[in-house]
């Protein structure tokens, strides 16, 4: 029987279907025409000094507007985000050890002396 969590969680991912997002980092020559970026997905950063533009969307648009963006004649480079492809998991047992040990050295402090 399920409890009342797992219940609420059923209901949350039947109700709420996450769309996978993907962000791309556009590169651009001049700051003024970057309101034509706000039509391909949300706008999350905009980095006037290094003049780069990070714009979060849907993943299965990425491969049509990355193509729109990178026609546009304001457009340097257009980048996109590794980081859903990427493992976060790092081992398959957390208290697994590595073999590696650590052994702390004793060492002292002298502060220097004001003269």
């Amino acid at each position: 029987m399920l409890d009342e969590n797992q219940l609420t969680e059923e209901i949350i991912q039947e109700t709420l279907p996450w769309k996978k997002r993907r962000s791309l980092t556009v590169w651009v020559y001049t700051m003024r025409p970057l309101r034509q970026l706000r039509k391909f997905g949300l706008v999350h950063h905009v980095s006037k000094k290094m003049k780069y533009v990070v714009i979060y969307m849907d993943d299965v648009d990425i491969p049509k507007n990355k193509e729109a963006i990178e026609s546009l004649h304001f457009v340097r480079k257009v980048d996109v985000s590794y980081r859903p492809d990427v493992s976060t998991t790092y081992s398959k047992n957390e208290d697994a050890d590595d073999g590696f040990e650590v052994q702390e050295l004793g060492t002292t402090i002298k502060l220097a002396e004001i003269v």
